[in-house]
């Protein structure tokens, strides 16, 4: 099958046409303040108006940059504020390999290991508020079958801090395939340090809070967040396997055995066992992250559906000092080597996360702004590198947020003065 017959076979003999078929390389759409407020809930004292020609208008240009240069092949950027889209741009291709067709703003992304976060943090935290799991029992009292080969006492909080002292990745080297295949290599995993000892982060932690997940609330994972997560939030295009009639919107990630990837899972463990699992295999769009961010920046709370207790995010949130100097929270990064400079833009205040294929999340309270970068820099050659792309924006947008929040306050201030 060549390449015109491949992607007809996957989209049709067309894809979609119209406004963006003659922007060329990139085609970007920017949101002024005030045009989207999806978060009516959110204070708006609480933070300082962003907009567009303060600062942003670098993001376009930088995104260029990086396109020419070869380390990714199109990007999809979102910015915002409290509940505010204040930037949403798509610049590039859907993939240098086969499709050179314009990315659209709402293409759907493979967000790698932000599953972790999205999907499988949050669905163990509303356990945790249940009452349902307690964070400092052994894994085991939830998945008996963990307890083999030295498991026994690591507890719920140890995974999701990344100190559980287990080995980074499940073993890729047997001809191993599906679900059980690979929960029962978890099972028999050993721990290569003592619990608590070191940060070691490690996708096994998360494939073990998946099925922890599904022991205690009897669903899949990919069914428990789609009912409790994702269709309340109305992220309508957030889920793992994306279905057929999305494909024509999902971006091209990488290559297997020959092929191009397109609606498969990047990871290969993920991949492996079916396209789903705690650590990698959710796929959704910069809009739909955009209201997972608001919803933590709102308590928990989204247009009226409520998703955490307020002292839920906040204790998902709160940094922990790990050892070797880490900080992380429950699930989310805070200040570590995986956070490439995004912890360093907006301060010690944000937290957020990255993934394999280039996408990254991240929220600041502070300021309440918030970055979610989309990318899949590993078509066509897996050589891309979209670190350098997210520090930059992450710098643009926490500049942009600080310089309006101390002007405000400084207004503020003088206004006082005065009175």
């Amino acid at each position: 099958m060549d390449a015109l017959e491949r992607r007809q076979h996957l989209f049709g003999p067309e894809r979609r046409q119209g406004w963006r078929g003659g922007l060329g390389r990139a085609a970007v759409a920017v949101v002024a303040v005030g045009l989207l407020s999806l978060a009516p809930g959110l204070a708006p004292a609480q933070t300082a108006a962003i907009v567009p020609d303060q600062g942003l208008s670098a993001a376009a240009p930088l995104v260029e940059q990086e396109i020419q240069a070869g380390r990714v092949p199109g990007a999809v950027v979102l910015m915002g504020q409290g509940g505010r889209t204040v930037y949403r741009a798509a610049f590039g291709s859907r993939s240098l390999a086969e499709d050179r067709a314009p990315l659209a703003a709402d293409d759907i992304f493979d967000l790698a290991s932000v599953t972790k976060v999205v999907a499988t943090t949050t669905a163990v935290m509303q356990l945790v508020e249940q009452g349902r799991i307690d964070l400092d029992r052994p894994v085991a009292d939830y998945w008996p079958a963990f307890a083999a080969n030295g498991k026994a006492a690591i507890t719920v909080r140890q995974l999701l801090t990344h100190t559980s002292g287990l080995p980074a990745d499940l073993d890729l080297a047997g001809d191993w395939r599906g679900q059980e295949a690979g929960l029962a290599l978890v099972a028999a995993a050993r721990p290569i340090r003592p619990p608590g000892a070191a940060f070691r982060y490690s996708d096994v932690n998360f494939i073990a809070l998946g099925e922890v997940v599904r022991q205690v609330s009897g669903e899949p994972l990919e069914v428990y967040a789609q009912r409790h997560v994702f269709g309340p939030l109305g992220m309508v295009d957030t889920g793992f396997s994306p279905p057929p009639a999305k494909l024509d919107r999902v971006v091209a990630t990488d290559r297997e055995d020959g092929q191009l990837r397109w609606g498969q899972v990047q990871d290969p463990t993920a991949y492996r066992m079916g396209g789903v699992a705690g650590h990698a295999g959710l796929f959704s769009t910069a809009d739909d992250l955009a209201r997972f961010a608001r919803m933590l920046l709102n308590g928990g709370e989204l247009d009226g559906a409520r998703i955490l207790k307020p002292e839920t995010v906040a204790l998902m949130t709160e940094p922990a000092m790990l050892p070797g100097g880490v900080r992380r929270g429950l699930g989310w990064d805070v200040a570590s080597p995986y956070s490439g400079g995004m912890d360093v833009a907006f301060g010690p205040g944000g937290f957020g996360h990255t993934g394999y294929t280039g996408c990254a999340i991240w929220i600041d309270p502070p300021t309440g702004g918030y970055l979610i970068v989309l990318t899949s820099r590993l078509d066509p050659d897996g050589k891309g590198d979209a670190k350098p792309l997210r520090r930059e924006l992450a710098r643009i947008l926490a500049q942009a947020a600080g310089a309006n929040r101390a002007f405000e306050v400084g207004a503020a201030e003088s206004a006082a003065r005065t009175r």
